[in-house]
């Protein structure tokens, strides 16, 4: 786990933790074994003794059963103040432990249960974690990627005050910077088979989605290729011309110049061209 997302886990749950003082007594009970732990897991359990079990062993080290008793408890008392707090423990401990899909759960479930709660900001911030920690290489599949898009997004607009927004915010740039870098891909895919249409349609989503990503030249560029292989002479000077306007020193721009000069074309933008109003922030769709 990153150091900073330690400092705030412990910033966060720190009046919980202090509770584990309040179960040294069952923490001791606790160090006898795994089945001292099962007797005392009995369905009468009071919750706060389940509780501050699941907190003394937390406070050894000892994540997995920690995980466990507070599993139990969630089971036994659900919808409890103390199964609310243990949410919070579950999304922390799995999440500590790369069990992501069981912190995903736990914080989703914790937020949909409790969405006006201080700790609803945290939760998202876990789930975003969890799925962020899952993203894998370019030439996969990128479900988690738009999953960790989605949970930092739906963090930043629904609790812009929170201590976890900032991270949130730079994690979702190099989010939307992979899902760039993916439709880059497919789209390349595209136009080296000469399917212009499918190659266009990838690049301008890279436009309109990702306009702020470092893929965005590059788009520009295979628009101007893409277009200008169709026989859209109009539209590959417009992408060119918007290229040369906002990335005038790029070698993208220097190849779509070159590119157009070879056939006896410059760049030159028609403002009621859909890449145009793009970068004019004006909605297309």
């Amino acid at each position: 786990m990153d150091s900073g997302l330690a400092a705030r886990v412990t910033k966060h749950l720190k009046t919980l933790l202090k509770l584990a003082v309040l179960a040294a007594p069952l923490a001791l009970a606790a160090c006898g074994g795994k089945d001292d732990l099962d007797e005392l897991a009995l369905n009468d359990t009071p919750p706060e003794v389940l509780f501050n079990e699941g907190l003394a062993l937390r406070a050894q080290g000892n994540l997995r059963d920690s995980t466990e008793k507070f599993e139990e408890l969630d089971k036994l008392y659900p919808y409890s103040e103390y199964s609310k707090k243990s949410l919070v423990n579950l999304a922390f401990l799995n999440y500590s432990r790369g069990k992501y899909t069981e912190a995903i759960t736990a914080a989703q479930r914790f937020v949909t249960l409790y969405p006006g709660d201080e700790d609803a900001a945290y939760m998202l911030y876990i789930a975003g974690q969890s799925y962020f920690r899952q993203m894998p290489d370019i030439t996969r599949d990128q479900g988690p990627t738009e999953r960790a898009a989605s949970a930092f997004q739906d963090l930043i607009q629904r609790y812009p005050d929170s201590e976890y927004t900032a991270d949130a915010e730079q994690k979702l740039r190099v989010v939307r910077d992979q899902l760039g870098g993916k439709e880059m891909q497919i789209g390349r895919y595209y136009l080296k088979r000469r399917n212009y249409v499918a190659s266009i349609n990838r690049f301008k989503n890279v436009v309109l989605n990702y306009q702020t990503t470092r893929h965005v030249e590059e788009a520009l560029f295979r628009l101007t290729e893409s277009y200008y292989a169709l026989g859209v002479v109009s539209e590959a000077q417009t992408a060119a011309a918007v290229l040369g306007h906002n990335y005038p020193d790029t070698q993208w721009y220097k190849d779509a110049f070159t590119l157009l000069n070879e056939g006896g074309f410059q760049p030159s933008e028609d403002e009621g061209s859909w890449i145009s109003r793009a970068f004019r922030g004006i909605n297309v769709l």
